[in-house]
């Protein structure tokens, strides 16, 4: 990688010269002409610097972490996202080294990055130029639910069957996400196609190694973290998919805790208290702790009386206190309720075929070789076999040439 840090050189049209170095200015009135950028960036990939040019069309986010802009390469005309998170200089960006480690077709793709100036002396900004997506799985449900409807079932599988794909993947590498919430799945509504996004909290957990607790969004955090277990895994991405999903079907989130503790009691109020030996698979210090004793809500309960059975045995080996009894992601995607994704029969909503599903890679098929024959239909091995991967005699990487590492 470059250790060359250069400001944009902001060259616009018919503007005077922008003397922020450090973006785009926010108060520009809606009729001015777009302000064109040029910045010496890296490629997301090779890391190869080369210029790249682009007009900045809205700010589509902000939050503690920095600014997201939308914008448009000039010579390309594709549409991107451009975080810009402010950079500490004795660091290397975590982020930043998972996304340029991380390639798969529900994972949000980094194009390139560059650096910035900030107003401030020595104030360094990295910018992740990632490709653009229209939608979130959180505007789609809350569009939804303003419409006093819930999202179709046949889209719940397809999205959580995209989200778990990502998962399988990330895991495998040894990669934990740590804040799976609807704001951070990203949706093509005509495709049908979900990327996971925001890698900002990611981390390669390593066993053994001690890692925060404070990580992962209210609503969607695990009961260990709630506990403060600092000796996670992986599972605890896990969690939040079935809070997801759960949220998607009843159309509000399952767990709406206003408060760390809260967020505790609106667990047990569903799932029931903990039991001594479940408190010490999610944190051994609390154990001597006294919970109120309530009795589980069962799922079939929760959810409206139509919802199939498959979804709510799904829901329930997810959301378990014990975090080594959750389904993994992998075997989470071969679950009944996915079966309706397998026939090739099946079309979106709107007439169209469904996203590619089952184009797995070496790395995917060898997160569990004993699962390939569910995890593939029929009708896809021709696909896998056009890229050379025969799975009636498949040989499984092993977990070391799996596994990411971070220079």
């Amino acid at each position: 990688m470059s250790n060359k840090r250069r400001a944009p050189v902001a060259t616009e049209t018919k503007l005077p010269h922008n003397t922020m170095s450090n973006g785009p200015i926010n108060g520009s009135k809606p009729d001015d002409p777009p302000k064109l950028f040029k910045v010496t960036a890296n490629d997301g990939k090779t890391a190869e610097e080369f210029e790249l040019a682009y007009t900045v069309t809205k700010v589509v986010g902000n939050g503690s972490f920095g600014v997201v802009y939308q914008a448009k390469l000039i010579k390309s005309g594709d549409e991107v996202a451009i975080k810009k998170v402010l950079q500490d200089k004795r660091f290397k960006n975590r982020e930043l080294q998972i996304m340029k480690l991380v390639s798969h077709p529900n994972i949000v793709y980094l194009k390139s990055f560059f650096y910035s100036n900030g107003e401030k002396k020595d104030e360094v900004y990295l910018n992740l130029v990632l490709e653009y997506v229209p939608e979130t799985v959180y505007r789609a449900s809350r569009s939804y639910a303003k419409n006093k409807q819930i999202m179709p079932m046949l889209l719940i599988k397809l999205y959580m069957y995209q989200l778990f794909r990502s998962l399988a993947y990330i895991h495998s590498l040894g990669i934990c996400h740590r804040d799976i919430k609807p704001q951070n799945l990203l949706l093509n509504p005509a495709t049908g196609v979900l990327k996971l996004c925001d890698f900002g909290s990611a981390k390669i957990l390593v066993a053994g190694e001690p890692n925060v607790s404070y990580i992962c969004s209210r609503y969607y955090r695990a009961p260990e973290l709630i506990f403060g277990a600092t000796n996670y895994t992986t599972n605890i991405d896990v969690w939040s998919t079935g809070c997801v999903m759960a949220e998607l079907m009843l159309g509000h989130p399952l767990f709406p805790g206003e408060s760390g503790i809260d967020q505790l009691v609106e667990i047990i109020k569903v799932l029931g208290t903990p039991t001594r030996e479940q408190i010490k698979t999610m944190n051994p210090n609390y154990m001597e702790h006294k919970f109120p004793q309530i009795k589980p809500h069962p799922f079939s309960k929760v959810f409206r009386a139509r919802t199939p059975p498959e979804a709510i045995d799904l829901i329930s080996r997810l959301l378990e206190y014990t975090p080594a009894n959750r389904l993994t992601a992998i075997q989470a995607m071969c679950h009944p309720f996915f079966d309706e994704l397998r026939n090739p029969e099946t079309r979106l909503p709107n007439g169209r075929e469904l996203p590619k599903l089952f184009d797995f890679t070496a790395q995917e098929l060898s997160i569990r070789e004993d699962l390939i024959s569910q995890l593939v239909p029929p009708h896809a091995e021709e696909e896998i076999l056009s890229r050379g991967i025969d799975i009636h005699n498949f040989t499984p990487l092993t977990e070391s040439q799996m596994r990411a590492s971070l220079d």
